[in-house]
């Protein structure tokens, strides 16, 4: 029987489609464990989803010899140590499609407030002032929006502005086809000094950390806004915060923060905090009622055909072996390590248990090669165990 161990309030559809795939024991936790908590918790399952809270470091992911899978419930995956789930033969799957529409929403609206001065104008209101002049404040329409990074989000960001008549500029370190109107630019420098919104789409990590730093922000159009739902790295927040309090930006709005509190009752650590014309808000950008049903169905999906046909399409730290029916009496999955006559060895230890291969499929990724194998003949217990015991062998299952 498959153990399916899911953290973090992961949403109902994610069990609904374990459960309709035959997968019945499926345990859900309300939130995050750490320690020896979480490795208690996670003792005998074969496949373990969790959101962004959730760290699935080296020590967290030894001693589960029994786990075959992990599945991230959202964008990210960073907080899961990659290398030594390849290593020790388990696919990440994540979902990086599901709260497009979310983030994009957001970050529509969030332009909309900001042009409009809602923010400043919202917190005079409680503070009992009516103050309805419109100075400062500016439709959308006939604005220029700048998308740097111009991926999955960002594109559709660009759709939605251009439906309110914003024109659209995106810069981006590979070269995209523009979808409707939008126009790219090579030069980052010349960009940020000619667009009246900046919103950031780009990924985590060394190449983007600090992206928009004291220099970036100081060549930024006077008066504009930033607008950050990607990373919390990739903003050097001291910076913007003196951008904010000089004037020279009228406005930002921040979802994502280089460091975040790790519990609802932990308050965020941020210069930014109090500025009346910046919207915070807690890592929403994907948090809709209709991305996380998307974000449940999309990744149990590809938990469930792992783990049914040993496909790995969508894998983030594995060889990506599409799906395909069986061909034989039998499938065999085998995870292996990258060094010459692997397959070889494979090959002749299958044909020593009588086995005859009729379809095969191999792909490597660095330390790690994965191989499906649909044979004809008696796949037993002793067979599964002679391939696991080769000297090869990371993994081996019988799917």
């Amino acid at each position: 029987m498959t153990r399916i161990v899911l953290f973090e309030n992961i949403h109902a559809s994610a069990k609904e489609v374990f459960v309709a795939a035959g997968f019945d024991e499926v345990v859900t936790y309300p939130g995050a464990l750490t320690g020896d908590a979480l490795r208690e918790a996670m003792q005998g399952a074969h496949v373990v989803g969790i959101r962004s809270r959730t760290h699935l470091d080296q020590k967290a992911l030894s001693g589960l010899p029994d786990l075959r899978a992990v599945g991230c419930f959202c964008i990210g995956t960073n907080q899961v140590d990659l290398e030594t789930a390849a290593l020790r033969g388990i696919p990440v799957f994540n979902a990086p499609f599901s709260n497009t529409r979310s983030v994009a929403e957001l970050v529509l609206g969030e332009t909309i407030l900001l042009l409009r001065r809602i923010p400043e104008k919202n917190a005079r209101v409680h503070e009992g002032f009516w103050d309805k002049t419109a100075d400062g404040a500016y439709e959308a329409r006939g604005k220029t929006l700048g998308i740097i990074g111009y991926g999955n989000i960002g594109s559709q960001v660009g759709i939605l502005a251009e439906s309110l008549g914003m024109r659209v500029l995106y810069h981006d370190i590979e070269a995209k086809l523009p979808i409707g109107n939008a126009h790219a630019t090579s030069s980052l420098k010349k960009f940020l000094a000619q667009v009246d919104v900046v919103t950031l789409h780009v990924p985590g990590g060394k190449e983007t950390a600090n992206l928009m730093d004291a220099d970036a922000i100081a060549a930024m159009k006077p008066g504009s806004i930033l607008i950050n739902a990607s990373r919390g790295t990739v903003v050097d927040i001291p910076a913007l915060h003196r951008a904010l309090k000089s004037g020279h930006l009228s406005g930002a709005a921040v979802d994502v923060f280089p460091t975040e509190p790790k519990s609802r009752e932990e308050g965020l650590d941020s210069p930014l905090r109090g500025l009346q014309n910046v919207i915070l808000t807690p890592h929403v950008g994907g948090s809709t009622q209709e991305s996380q049903e998307n974000i449940g169905r999309e990744v149990a999906e590809k938990l469930k055909r792992f783990i049914g046909s040993g496909t790995t399409k969508g894998a983030v730290n594995f060889p990506e072996i599409p799906y395909h029916e069986l061909a034989g009496t039998a499938r065999i999955i085998h995870i292996h390590q990258n060094v010459p006559g692997a397959m070889g060895a494979l090959s002749n230890l299958m044909g020593e248990y009588g086995l005859n291969i009729v379809s095969q499929q191999l792909q490597t990724r660095g330390k790690i090669g994965y191989a499906v194998t649909d044979v004809d003949g008696d796949v037993t217990d002793q067979v599964i165990e002679g391939l696991r015991n080769h000297p090869i062998t990371i993994r081996c299952d019988r799917v």
